[in-house]
């Protein structure tokens, strides 16, 4: 990663005031880029994450709706470079609210590698997500593991995937998929694991969690930043996904413990049924074989779980206001 590739380009951050996002618009400002981030609109006006960020100044933000092609054509403007992360992720809601994900994340990635397409951009890098795989069937999961969606969430994920790779295939359209293995860190929501547990051990007599025995391969957000910036700069990347994940696996019963360590607090670890996604639709195994990643990209992960795990803790300790510890994702 080099300023020199990125000095005064103009690069578009879909999803920019969001959790990965705002990171990745941080670096980019550092690496000296002009960045434009598409936000979601609220009535408040805010950009997120970005109205909190050291950069705002520097980033252009556009308050609008990826499912809005108008605003969508927009955001692409002039843009070299479209990073898109903008996405519905929540994977309990998408239980209630199928549609709305079909909405956001397959039409809305059409309309954003549609408008790409028109503006002439130098490459797309689209976001996917391992959820797609479904429970492994070998591990570490290769980029070339069956798509089983087990839920509405990594359904929609997996059609934007293909709707990127027929874009290129289509059209020529210059697209990078990028598929990361549970990224955590500073800023996520409690629609994920790991703030849902440090905030209930930061604050609760107890932690209560859905499934104990899952796996994950939790990857530290500055790392998933360091692969979508190389992804945008690297030459001649395929159009087939890459995974971006440690290769390392731990249950989510391990990992309450090594977070109550961390915390230094001892508290029960209780399972609440009303927590458990539907039978079916539980992931149970998810580790990644990032050789891709290593190979096209040059990528690999600079932080141990730890060092993710403790810098993530501190930053939450100082942002309890915004959590609230009785919701809960995975």
């Amino acid at each position: 990663m080099t300023a020199a590739a990125w000095t005064g380009r103009r690069v578009l951050v879909t999803g920019g005031g969001g959790f990965i996002g705002s990171h990745l618009t941080e670096r980019l400002v550092a690496l000296g880029a002009r960045p434009r981030a598409l936000v979601r609109y609220t009535s408040s006006g805010g950009a997120g994450w970005l109205d909190r960020s050291p950069v705002r100044g520097d980033v252009e933000v556009i308050p609008g709706d990826i499912a809005d092609r108008d605003i969508v054509r927009k955001a692409v403007t002039d843009v070299d470079v479209v990073f898109h992360l903008a996405a519905l992720i929540g994977i309990p809601y998408s239980y209630q609210a199928p549609a709305s994900y079909v909405q956001t994340n397959v039409a809305g990635t059409m309309n954003v590698l549609q408008c790409a397409l028109d503006a002439g951009v130098s490459r797309v890098v689209h976001t996917s997500t391992s959820e797609v795989y479904g429970t492994a069937l070998r591990t570490p999961i290769a980029e070339d593991h069956p798509l089983q969606t087990q839920s509405p969430y990594s359904a929609t994920k997996a059609g934007a995937d293909l709707l990127a790779l027929a874009f290129h295939r289509s059209f020529g359209l210059p697209v990078v998929t990028l598929r990361p293995f549970n990224t955590y860190g500073p800023r996520q929501s409690t629609r994920a694991v790991i703030p849902t547990i440090v905030t209930q051990a930061l604050t609760q007599p107890m932690v209560r969690l859905g499934h104990l025995d899952p796996t994950r391969d939790f990857t530290y957000v500055l790392d998933t930043v360091d692969a979508f910036v190389l992804a945008g700069e690297v030459a001649s990347l395929p159009p087939e996904p890459i995974n971006i994940g440690t290769g390392k696996e731990i249950a989510v019963r391990d990992l309450a413990q090594l977070i109550l360590s961390l915390v230094g607090v001892d508290v029960p670890i209780e399972v609440d049924p009303t927590r458990e996604r539907p039978e079916q639709s539980e992931v149970d195994r998810l580790c990644a074989d990032a050789s891709r990643a290593r190979r096209l990209l040059g990528w690999a992960p600079r932080h141990s779980i730890r060092e993710g795990l403790a810098a993530t803790i501190e930053w939450i300790k100082g942002n309890l206001e915004r959590y609230r510890p009785e919701a809960y994702g995975i």
